[in-house]
Formats: C-alpha cells, sequence, structure tokens
C-alpha cells in the first residue's frame, strides 16, 4: 500500500556564490549595451594593453539592425594625445578586438573625449605597527607554541589581525 508522502523540493537549492548569481542580472544590463556578458570590460586591459586601458574604457557595442557583427565600439578616451594615438592604432584595435571575440564583432571605432569613471583600484594594506603592550601579549600567548615555524606564522597572523583593529 502506498502512502501519500511526497518530498517537497526546497526552492533556491541552498547558498549559492553570489557570483553565479550576479552573472545572469549582469549579462542582461551588459546586453543592452552590446557588451555581451561584460567580458570586454573586464579583459579590456589585455584586448587594448595597459597604457591604452589606463587611458579609455568601451562604454558599448553597437550593432546595425539585425546584425550580430560589424558593430561600432564607443570608446571614452581621457586625452586629446592618446586620442590621437588610438586614431592611428584603430586598425590594429579592431584586430584584437576581433581576436577576443572570435568573430567579426566590431568594424569600426567611435571615440568620445571626456573623463573616465572611478576605477576601484584597491591599494595594498598594510597593519599598524603593534604598541609594545600589545606585542608582549601576543608573544605571552603563544609561548606554549613548541614549533618555531607555526609560532612565527601565527605571530604574523596575530600581528596582522590585531593592526587592522581600530581601537
Amino acid at each position: 500500500m502506498a502512502t501519500g508522502t511526497t518530498k517537497q523540493r526546497k526552492r533556491g537549492g541552498g547558498p549559492r556564490a553570489l557570483a553565479t548569481s550576479l552573472g545572469g542580472i549582469t549579462k542582461n544590463i551588459f546586453g543592452q549595451r552590446g557588451l555581451a556578458d561584460g567580458a570586454i570590460l573586464k579583459d579590456w586591459a589585455q584586448i587594448a594593453g595597459a597604457q591604452m586601458a589606463a587611458h579609455s574604457q568601451p562604454e558599448k557595442i553597437s550593432y546595425p539592425q539585425g546584425a550580430g557583427d560589424g558593430g561600432t565600439l564607443h570608446l571614452r578616451i581621457d586625452s586629446g594625445a592618446m586620442a590621437t594615438e588610438l586614431q592611428h592604432l584603430q586598425p590594429l584595435l579592431i584586430e584584437r578586438i576581433n581576436g577576443y571575440f572570435g568573430f567579426k564583432a566590431v568594424d569600426r571605432v567611435k571615440i568620445t573625449q571626456g573623463p573616465l569613471p572611478d576605477r576601484d583600484e584597491k591599494r595594498p594594506w598594510s597593519p599598524r605597527k603593534l604598541e609594545d603592550g600589545e606585542e608582549h601579549g601576543l608573544a605571552e600567548s603563544l609561548m606554549d607554541v613548541d614549533d618555531e615555524d607555526i609560532r612565527e606564522a601565527l605571530q604574523a597572523l596575530g600581528r596582522a589581525v590585531i593592526g587592522r583593529s581600530q581601537d
């Protein structure tokens, strides 16, 4: 005799990495700007080279109606000198972009001169120097650790944790 019990599936399937969820959202947004999945923004330094990427940022790729290739890359550049240089390097840049995508994604580049948005470049972090009392307390708490390598590693970790905290 079969009972009428059935397992209910959980919605969502448990915790997921944030990057997994954001991929679908950003793909729609980037798609509206003609930037596919945003890869051209993420890999712009590899495509254009470090010097060009430092002074430029892709804004969108517009395609002719009904076409999926032969688009126009709208590129913002922060200096007139770099805009002039890009005009001379335009065929090479188009070749590199198309090589990156694997098809003729871009036919031409439209340059707009203006300031670039602020980039979130992380500054290297270094912990503050510990006060004598903090250093002594850390050394005292690690006295019972026999292995020298482990003690040094724990001491470095302790300095970083204590040095990061703001009293």
